[in-house]
């Protein structure tokens, strides 16, 4: 065992004196440690139940014959942080939470991994730590919350009080109905109920062959989220029997069906730069044309919200995951073949029953022929950039309008809500990218404020930075490279004309080559935010690439 190297032999007496110190008995040092990553906390909903969920795990992987041991994961609450400096410090956990659980198990010589992420950043983290370590490991999150309930009975998610605020500002809520619905959209503990980042990676866990079928959409309250948790604990010793390492699981093919999952599910656009990001742990290169490539097969079969009302225990109801890759198994749109942890993808996909063919389209009926993200390319974005089409409007697919730029999300969302932003503009927010933020900030606050203004069909938004799950209209992010990296983003003027066409992967300005090259003649210097050059914040913006390679380090 792997393990030894911390228990057995003259040698390692020292150390066995500190596991006893920790009430370890002889026997328990014969067998396997199991390492359990838990991010449990009492700042983030979606994982302030993770230590019933830890438990649980540690009970199954104690039944069947090893010794769990658990450790903690940091775990942004990206809802908390939305809006303000705190939201830099989201997207930069991702690499810490990796580095982080590389650091624990190698330290302790673990024999194998059970890691129980929930919300944004830590289910990517943790993949990538799976990756890099290639010990035989099993996921299991926490699961999505509820969906709260308006008085009418309609469902509410965390999309709906952002874009409250924004009807607030425009005079058609008041603040008391404002603060009904902020006592009613989230109703208890769980990932926020839609299709957002959180439950987008937790689906797309099932599919890379990560984690038992239900991962991605069992609620957090239910006793099925706990029994989960206590087969995968007692899984993890037959994977770690077999040997089974996740790198012979996140193969080429996993990734594959991972993306067909998330163009059927239609995903958060943050799946955009946490794939690739996973990927290079394992060797692989995803980029941004492999995602059109997948879509432009796969048949959008979801309107999750916000791109509907059906909310994630609504996908669970209708049969989950499996059911989706059922659907997606009909057209040979997915390798069933691909192995998992318990098996192979056929394991999940036999069992399988659409139960509500309103919430999973199947196969012959879909809401759209291709999928629910698009990759964008041109002048504007050489290297790419993304929008998650199936929560865009028709009539914005093809849109062309003046730009209005701002240098902050802080201007931008300040415009908005003081009624300077008109239909038909393209609002342009740059130096929000991985480098320029430094942090690449989600912007739910200035799309949620567009919708609630009732200007997300009327409006397009352009960033360097990206976008909230949880938002929806002609949002497009990742553009790369970034304006802090000399993209053509920072070069643009108010009234510069930007043609998007998300049906051929296009977005444009309008501008000439020599007007292009006498902008860039011009154009001063790139000078960062003001940031504590002591802070890991300085020390990310020295070491990120740009989004189109997932925002990992150089």
């Amino acid at each position: 065992m792997r393990s030894d190297v911390v228990k057995k032999g003259i040698a390692r007496a020292p150390q066995r004196s500190l596991f006893k110190a920790l009430g370890f008995i002889d026997e328990e040092l014969s067998r396997p440690l199991i390492g359990i990553a838990v991010a449990k906390s009492e700042i983030a909903p979606g994982h302030l139940h993770l230590d019933l969920i830890a438990k649980a795990a540690a009970d199954g992987a104690r039944m069947a014959g090893g010794v769990p041991v658990q450790f903690p994961v940091i775990g942004v609450c990206d809802g908390i942080a939305m809006g303000h400096e705190g939201m830099r410090y989201s997207l930069v956990t991702r690499e810490l939470i990796a580095d982080s659980i590389e650091c624990m198990a190698m330290a302790h010589g673990f024999d194998a991994l059970v890691f129980i992420p929930n919300c944004d950043k830590i289910v990517p983290g943790m993949l990538m730590a799976a990756a890099r370590l290639d010990l035989p490991s099993v996921f299991v999150s926490g699961g999505p919350m509820l969906a709260g309930r308006k008085s009418g009975g309609a469902p509410l998610t965390l999309t709906d009080m952002f874009e409250a605020v924004g009807a607030v500002g425009s005079g058609a809520m008041t603040e008391a109905e404002l603060a009904e619905l902020e006592n009613a959209a989230c109703p208890g503990c769980g990932s926020c109920a839609g299709m957002f980042t959180a439950n987008s990676m937790n689906c797309v866990v099932e599919a890379l062959g990560m984690a038992l079928p239900g991962n991605g959409a069992i609620p957090a309250v239910m006793a099925e989220r706990v029994r989960l948790a206590k087969k995968t604990g007692a899984l993890v010793l037959d994977v770690l029997k077999k040997d089974i390492r996740p790198r012979a699981i996140m193969t080429e093919t996993a990734f594959m069906n991972a993306l067909a999952l998330d163009m059927a599910l239609g995903c958060s656009t943050n799946t955009a730069l946490h794939l690739p990001a996973i990927a290079h742990e394992t060797g692989f290169a995803l980029d941004m044309a492999l995602i059109n490539t997948v879509s432009a097969a796969t048949p959008n079969l979801c309107h999750l919200a916000p791109a509907g009302s059906a909310v994630i225990e609504d996908l669970h109801a209708a049969g989950g995951v499996p059911a989706v890759l059922a659907e997606l198994a009909k057209k040979n749109l997915i390798d069933v073949a691909a192995p998992t942890v318990y098996g192979a993808l056929q394991d999940s996909v036999k069992h399988a029953v659409n139960r509500n063919t309103a919430v999973i389209r199947p196969i012959d009926n879909p809401f759209s022929p291709t999928g629910g993200i698009a990759a964008l390319f041109g002048n504007l974005a050489p290297d790419g950039c993304v929008v998650k089409q199936s929560a865009v409007a028709p009539g914005m697919l093809k849109h062309e309008g003046p730009a209005r730029c701002f240098d902050s999300e802080e201007e931008a969302f300040d415009a908005i809500m003081g009624g300077k932003i008109l239909a038909g503009d393209v609002v342009v927010i740059r130096y929000e990218g991985p480098r320029g933020g430094p942090g690449m900030k989600e912007m739910l606050a200035p799309t949620g404020a567009l919708a609630g203004r009732g200007l997300d069909d009327k409006v397009a938004l352009v960033t360097d930075g990206r976008f909230s799950g949880a938002t929806r209209g002609a949002a497009i992010g990742h553009v790369s490279p970034e304006a802090a990296e000399d993209g053509l983003i920072g070069l643009l003027r108010d009234g510069d004309r930007i043609s998007v066409d998300i049906p051929v992967r296009a977005i444009t300005a309008l501008l000439s080559d020599a007007e292009i090259a006498q902008r860039k003649r011009e154009k001063a210097p790139f000078i960062p935010r003001t940031c504590d050059p002591r802070s890991y914040l300085a020390r990310y913006a020295r070491h990120v690439s740009s989004a189109a390679m997932g925002a990992v380090f150089k």
